[in-house]
């Protein structure tokens, strides 16, 4: 039995070849994509944005965690959860102050995520 390759001509199948030529090296790291993957899916939940959308909004762009409970309709223990998902990303900083925790947002880190989405292709 003969294969479809062997009736294609010489041209045909150069161009074949060419068409299989590796891009190239990625634009992104495989570190920074993981690290923009975290903070994506940090953000990637309504209470989490609620959370930065609050802090964001507030009085010098901090929050104390007991102003965060009762606008959320949760928890202490779910909205502690949540605050401790956007501190890990990087997305907010944690400032303890007596016996109360203040949020505010990391300076540029939504700013990073929001770039990353606009870079041209």
């Amino acid at each position: 039995m003969t294969s479809v390759t062997e009736f294609e001509s010489p041209r045909i199948q150069e161009d074949q070849a060419s068409c299989c030529t590796p891009a190239g090296a990625p634009v992104m790291s495989a570190e920074r994509a993981a690290a923009l993957a975290a903070q994506f899916k940090a953000v990637a939940d309504p209470n989490r944005l609620r959370l930065i959308s609050i802090i964001s909004a507030s009085e010098g762009a901090e929050a104390c965690v007991c102003d965060l409970i009762e606008p959320l309709d949760l928890g202490q223990p779910t909205v502690s959860h949540h605050l401790k998902v956007l501190v890990d990303a990087g997305i907010l900083r944690r400032e303890k102050r007596g016996v109360w925790a203040y949020f505010s947002l990391v300076p540029g880190a939504l700013d990073n995520l929001a770039g990353v989405l606009a870079e041209p292709k």
